[in-house]
């Protein structure tokens, strides 16, 4: 129901929901009930804004028009009742007419629309830098024209609304220094339903070292305080998309080229590819010299295929030698007319077409005159591509100054079309957009303006800019590899203006442009926030909470917080900007929707104080994050050494484990939603989950009900990372939370190691633990690590990893004996070594080498030495089950295995590490590698190396059903029936298998040695783990049920503790410790408890007289020592049932005290005396199974394509084209559709139609052409083909003339390809209305073949045309609405 007026009328615009102009001192803006209590005290400043009302209204309130006409109506109080009626008439009169033509030439009044309020009246404060305004209640302003004032606050129901037209004519720009908006103040551009049409910009202005300060928001801001309202909403724009059809460097699928040399005498001549402007021929004929050269270039000509683009070139002279045949030649095929009479040193070039006519050639020449040509040759056609882009061929000669110059260009021209996924029709002409990098480098990312594109669809924009880079837009070896596409231009626009360069105390040292941009900030009570396609333009500061959009300690902003309409960011775009993107500091429930971020220092997307919750991040883009000075965890190597100002003494940090961590998503609590969302290139990381041991910053103090360690992860789907140097995705560690102080001098807030994420069911450790689940991420192009993930309960599912260093590694707690043990899972996922997508050098990659299944150059993660990886174990237990792996191929340089083990690891790896129905693809040659001493694993001797090891559960890496697989010299889990592996440096073994955790104190640097008693001459010597600490760690893996002795480097420990660590009931092993003779011992044993350290059931050991009575006592507490040998033997046995995958009992772990007494100092090494007294023959407890036959049932995952778009059917199609050898041998032409194979052997085309509205594929059409039948394929094509369909075609062996060019262009080809003499021809295209990206063209040289080529078609589009019975089901909205509900 609408509100009336005074007069009983329905104002055309209403108040915001959350909004009021007057309110009691109780009403808390934006809340239901009213909660605030009274309003402290005004500032300083705020009693300025007061002192200077008077004269802002003097100044401002009434134009000088407006006077004129308060002056005319006094004069009219003096006139007699008649003029005073008709006046009134008059007025009236002209009112009503008034209203009448403004309703006439602009539009009828909207009340969604905020500029159409009618109690609005127009405002124009001119432009004067001095003006301080005040718009406080009663003050109603619409603003029209540019204005620059000083500073501006709207407060006590004041209001501002920007002026709107219909046509979007407006251009209006608001310069100041500061907005601030509050008690019941609100800023209006736009509305949600009904957006600004016209540009609107307001600019920021001052310096960081001029003017005044203000309390809490500081310089250059948007500032919103308690009621106040900040409404802007720009034209809506698709915020980002992605890449479908490969941008080339140059926008040229073989690049551009230019060519330009002196005295090159002859005629220099190219030959260039007609349909895809690839440089096919570069050659020079000397015919000023040779007559032969003239007899080569005839022949050279003759032999050319109809069609091809030539261009000659004059260097020198041609003249002298040149044949009249080959004169006669280059006349009739490329109809040139000035050959003939081209004389000594003339400048002469030609751009032509063989068999083109002269209609085809473009030539010019020029007289050599004193030593000069006076002027350049110059040829230059223009041509198209089969795929649309057009393209110039130019060819020049020239003589400046006695020096011959000639040369070549082939280039786009006339912008360069992107072909995108989404409907891009609200970008336009002029706007800047963005395309993310798709290799190592983030670096690779470029900027673009678009040109006007009528023949564009829906889904193309063309841009001006000559792309510098490859951006990758297919989805390869079944991973989305597509660039993000983004915009950054938006109609309503906040910005800083900047000064040339860096100044003042603004991190000079590290920036030489200025950094003091503007800033946003929202503080808590607002009565409503909603900023939706907004331009943040040379925002934020390197200053901490200065940032392009700062929700600053605003608690809940959702309908949990009292807002009925909860407070959302929406495609914003926010760019070469200063200070992080969106800051959500001490707030929850935000919506931050379709915001891309890009070219930025610090974190981008940034959750700050480690309490912020319920928000979520619903596709947003960030790429180009780049390091920032405010945090450590923001600073690079040089900053984080440099910045020592808040560490205690003379520490000096250390870049990796302080600071560097630089990431585009930095989560710093887990109860918080990422879905779609694209981190796309990071100095750091992509997405980094951290974990505050208490909260930090302005929130410190604050007592969180629960430990974000312990609580649930929020939803995490659809995500996807890539460019990024540490990680795409990082889940592990938390910041310091103490003051730099001597007992740890590091930064505050630096990166710190403590925290692990152990997720339980109302994040309390006694109730169940919640699996945290990372569902649908795609990582790629990470240098390190595609993703690292420490803590458990862990699982990631329907996840693709490719060209990373090492695809996925799963770390542990790491904490024993207080980690309980847990477990971490990935399933159903691809794993993808080094892929197709082969990259492209430049923009700061660093490494480039051989590598992939053909041996190409490539760009590398790291060094060509490093050892890729698909699947990392660090220690576990983790279970990898239903995963694929492809081309993982070695080199001479590396090794790259499909699994592998963290190098240079001195921790722990527990044997309940499982792997089950892995499947590796044929280019698979290491399955599995432990790794040699060499490049990057050093010497490989460290405890962890030493101990890698997992369980083959069902075969499916060893082809040894319940295997385990261990490294070739650990003699600890052999038996004589194990199966050595050398090229994996593998042992294959069967039997049973737990560790031993011994930790010895007050033994610094002891090395400890332990040989099984069945393999004396093979001992296992360990290091230990942190030997800088208190006490030393050590824990091999055992075979049970065995015999083992333990030996020292230096005197016995007096403490030794024994934990059995994955020991299931009644498991045992037999141990002797090597003490001193004379040695008395004090064993005991107990439960320890881990969550606070006590013991229960406590029993001492009492010793027995011979190993014989001890063996038939194994049950019992009992121990020996054998004084001749100097060996102290006990059996560790497990008493109690151990569950899941705790690596203790459930009554907690079972744990052995020795407490040795002697005063002996010498080294505790028993070997020489314990053998051979104690050997004992190598014996299997369990026999190695049979290996297994065939291929592996149900293996791999089964999803053959991972995308960003997962509610899209798409088809895999693979093409395999034999060159002639490869025919003549035997090897068959295939099109594979889904995994079902369509041979034919015999020379033809085979040609296959699919309905490209059926999922997952119906055929409806398949027909072979013989080599006579090929001519019968064009009226085919033409006339036979139904709607909607899918075309397919491939042929096999040599066809001179494949004469189906013109009956291609309806199915997606830009004009006729030449398809003469060629050895294999491949086409993909579509019949219907509707042109898709997809339609490619594939050609080889006579007798070549196309090799192995993949497609991944998408099934089921509206634009196809199709009729679909159901609505596609999207998952990403689901989970949207879900969170919504949720808040």
């Amino acid at each position: 129901m609408h509100a009336t007026n005074s007069r009983g009328h329905s104002p055309a615009f209403l108040q915001p929901q959350n909004g009021n102009s007057h309110r009691s001192s109780g009403y808390v803006p934006g809340k239901v009930v009213p909660l605030r209590p009274p309003p402290p005290p005004k500032s300083q400043a705020s009693a300025k804004f007061t002192s200077i009302r008077q004269e802002a209204q003097a100044s401002f309130a009434f134009s000088s028009e407006e006077q004129q006409v308060q002056r005319e109506r006094r004069k009219q109080k003096r006139h007699k009742n008649t003029f005073i009626c008709f006046a009134i008439t008059s007025f009236s009169f002209f009112v009503a007419l008034a209203v009448i033509l403004g309703i006439s030439s602009k539009y009828a009044p909207d009340e969604n629309c905020p500029d159409q309020n009618p109690r609005l009246r127009n405002w124009d404060p001119g432009q004067d830098s001095a003006k301080q305004v005040v718009i406080k209640e009663g003050d109603m302003f619409r603003l029209t024209s540019d204005a620059t004032v000083n500073s501006i606050v709207i407060q006590d129901g004041g209001l501002l609304v920007f002026g709107d037209d219909k046509d979007g004519s407006r251009n209006i720009t608001l310069r100041t220094r500061y907005i601030l908006i509050k008690d019941g103040g609100a800023l209006h551009i736009g509305a949600e339903k009904c957006r600004y049409k016209s540009k609107a910009t307001i600019a920021l202005y001052g310096k960081s070292d001029e003017g005044e300060s203000m309390p809490t928001f500081g310089k250059k801001f948007i500032g919103v305080e308690a009621g106040g309202t900040l409404e802007l909403h720009g034209t809506q724009k698709a915020s980002w998309t992605l890449l479908v059809r490969t941008l080339n460097s140059s926008g040229l699928t073989f690049g551009s080229y230019a060519f330009e040399k002196d005295f090159s005498r002859g005629l220099n001549v190219r030959v260039i590819d007609q349909d895809t402007a690839k440089i096919l021929e570069i050659e020079r004929f000397d015919t000023h010299e040779f007559q032969n050269e003239s007899r080569r270039l005839q022949k050279f000509l003759r032999d050319q295929d109809p069609g091809r683009i030539v261009a000659i070139a004059v260097g020198d002279s041609a003249v002298k030698s040149l044949l009249q045949g080959t004169i006669q030649m280059i006349q009739d095929r490329l109809g040139s007319k000035l050959i003939q009479g081209l004389g000594y040193r003339q400048a002469w070039a030609l751009v032509g077409v063989i068999d083109g006519g002269s209609t085809s050639c473009n030539e010019s020449v020029r007289n050599y005159e004193n030593h000069s040509s006076g002027g350049k040759a110059l040829a230059q056609r223009e041509f198209y591509t089969v795929d649309g882009q057009k393209f110039s061929v130019t060819a020049y000669s020239e003589w400046i100054e006695g020096i011959s110059f000639s040369g070549f260009r082939v280039e786009a021209i006339d912008g360069v079309k992107l072909h995108l996924l989404d409907d891009v029709s609200s970008w336009e002409p002029g706007d800047q957009i963005v395309v993310a990098s798709t290799d190592y480098s983030m670096y690779q990312a470029e900027e673009f303006t678009l040109l006007p594109c009528p023949e564009c669809s829906r889904f193309q924009v063309k841009v001006k800019e000559t792309p510098q880079f490859l951006h990758t837009g297919e989805i390869i070896d079944g991973v989305d590899m597509r660039a993000e596409v983004g915009i950054l231009t938006q109609n309503i626009v906040i910005r800083g203006e900047m000064e040339d360069s860096c100044y003042a105390e603004n991190q000079c040292q590290f920036f030489d442009y200025d950094t003091f941009g503007g800033h946003v900030m929202i503080r808590k009570n607002f009565t409503s926030v909603h900023l939706s396609h907004v331009e943040l333009k040379h925002m934020g500061q390197q200053h901490l909470g200065r940032y392009p959009v700062h929700f600053h300690l605003c608690g809940d902003v959702d309908y949990k917080g009292g807002y009925r309409h909860a407070t959302f960011v929406d495609g914003l775009s926010i760019h070469h900007s200063f200070s992080r993107c969106i800051t959500v500091h001490g707030t929850n429930g935000l919506l931050i929707k379709d915001t891309i971020g890009f070219d930025t220092l610090g974190h981008c997307f940034f959750l700050e104080d480690g309490i912020e919750q319920r928000n979520t991040l619903f596709h947003n883009l960030g790429l180009l994050t780049k390091p920032g000075t405010l945090l450590p965890t923001d600073r690079n190597n040089s900053m984080c050494i440099t910045m020592r100002e808040k560490v205690f003494g003379n520490y000096i940090p250390v870049p990796a484990t302080d600071c560097m961590a630089v990431s585009t998503f930095w989560i710093a609590h887990p109860n918080n939603n990422l879905i779609n969302n694209a981190a796309a290139g990071s100095q750091d990381a992509g997405i980094w989950y951290l974990f505050h041991k208490e909260p930090t910053g302005e929130s410190s103090g604050l007592q969180l009900l629960a430990k974000p360690e312990l609580t649930p992860l929020g939803i995490f789907y659809n995500n996807r990372v890539h460019s990024s140097f540490k990680a795409g995705l990082f889940i592990d560690k938390g910041v310091k939370t103490t003051n730099a102080s001597a007992a740890d001098p590091r930064e505050y807030l630096c990166l710190d190691n403590s925290a692990r994420f152990r997720p339980h069911q109302d994040a309390d450790p006694e109730k169940p633990r919640v699996a945290a689940l990372i569902d649908r991420l795609i990582a790629f192009k990470n240098n390190d690590n595609g993703a690292w993930v420490r803590g458990g309960d862990i699982v990631v599912q329907n996840s693709a990893f490719a060209d990373n260093g090492i695809g996925l590694t799963f770390a542990s707690d790491g904490s024993f004996p207080s980690d309980e043990g847990s477990s971490q899972e990935v399933s159903e996922s691809l794993f993808v070594g080094e892929s197709r997508n082969y990259g492209f050098q430049g923009g700061q990659n660093k490494y480039v080498g051989t590598g992939g299944i053909d041996l190409k150059p490539r760009t590398l993660p790291r060094n060509r030495t490093f050892p890729i990886r698909g699947f990392q174990i660090y220690d576990g237990p983790i279970h990898l089950t239903r995963c694929t792996f492809k081309k993982y191929v070695p080199t001479l340089d590396r090794y790259t295995s499909a699994i592998g083990f963290l190098m240079k690891n001195s921790w722990q790896i527990t044997p309940r590490n499982n792997i089950s129905f892995v499947k590796f693809g044929p280019h698979v040659s290491l399955n599995v590698f432990f790794g040699k001493p060499g490049p990057w694993f050093e010497d490989c001797e460290l405890d962890g190396d030493k101990n890698s090891i997992f369980h083959d559960i069902d075969g499916s890496v060893t082809g040894y059903k319940d295997a385990y697989v261990g490294r070739m010299d650990n003699y600890l889990i052999r038996h004589p029936g194990c199966i050595n592996v050398t090229k994996w440096n593998a042992v294959v073994c069967s039997g049973s298998y737990a560790q031993v955790y011994v930790q010895t104190w007050s033994t610094p640097n002891l090395t400890m040695t332990i040989t099984r008693d069945e393999y004396p001459d093979y001992p296992m010597v360990l290091r230990g783990i942190n030997q800088k600490a208190a006490f030393s760690q050590y824990q091999p893996v055992i075979m049970l049920e065995k015999g083992y002795t333990i030996h020292w480097n230096g005197p016995a420990p007096k403490i030794a503790f024994l934990y059995l660590i994955n020991f299931n009931k009644n498991d045992w092993i037999r141990v002797g410790l090597c003490y001193p003779s004379n040695t008395s011992f004090q064993v005991t044993f107990g439960f320890l408890q881990r969550h606070n350290g006590s013991l229960s059931k406590m029993e001492e050991y009492e010793p027995v007289h011979s190993l014989e009575e001890l063996r038939k006592k194994q049950s019992e507490r009992k121990f020996y020592f054998d004084s001749s040998t100097g060996l102290l033997f006990l059996y560790l046995k497990a008493k109690s049932h151990r569950d899941g995958h705790s690596y203790c009992s459930s009554q907690g772990c079972e744990r052995v005290k020795i407490q040795a007494a002697t005063d002996s100092k010498d080294i505790s090494n028993c070997m020489a005396k314990a053998y051979p007294q104690y050997y004992r023959k190598p014996s299997a407890l369990k026999s190695m199974p049979s290996m297994l036959k065939g291929l592996c049932q149900g293996c791999g995952t089964r999803q053959v394509v991972f995308t960003s778009d997962p509610h899209t059917s798409y088809l895999p199609v693979q093409f395999r084209s034999p060159s002639q050898a490869e025919t003549q041998r035997g090897d068959v032409s295939v099109i594979s559709i889904n995994g079902t194979d369509f041979p034919f052997r015999s020379v033809g085309v085979l040609l296959l139609i699919v309905d490209a509205c059926s999922v997952p594929f119906r055929l409806t059409e398949k027909k072979v052409f013989s080599f006579t039948d090929v001519s019968r394929m064009e009226e085919y094509l033409k006339t036979s083909i139904p709607p909607r369909s899918v075309v397919l075609l491939s042929t096999r062996g040599q066809i001179k003339q494949l004469n189906i060019s013109d009956s291609l262009v309806p199915l997606g080809l830009a004009k006729p390809a030449n398809l003469y003499n060629k050895g294999s021809t491949i086409f993909l295209g579509f019949n219907g209305n509707f042109k898709p990206s997809w339609t490619k063209l594939y050609t080889s040289p006579a007798r070549q073949g196309l090799g192995l080529l993949e497609q991944f078609i998408p099934l089921q589009l509206d634009e196809y045309g199709c009729h679909r019975a159901d609505t596609i089901r999207r998952r990403d909205l689901e989970l949207l609405k879900q969170t919504s509900k949720a808040h």
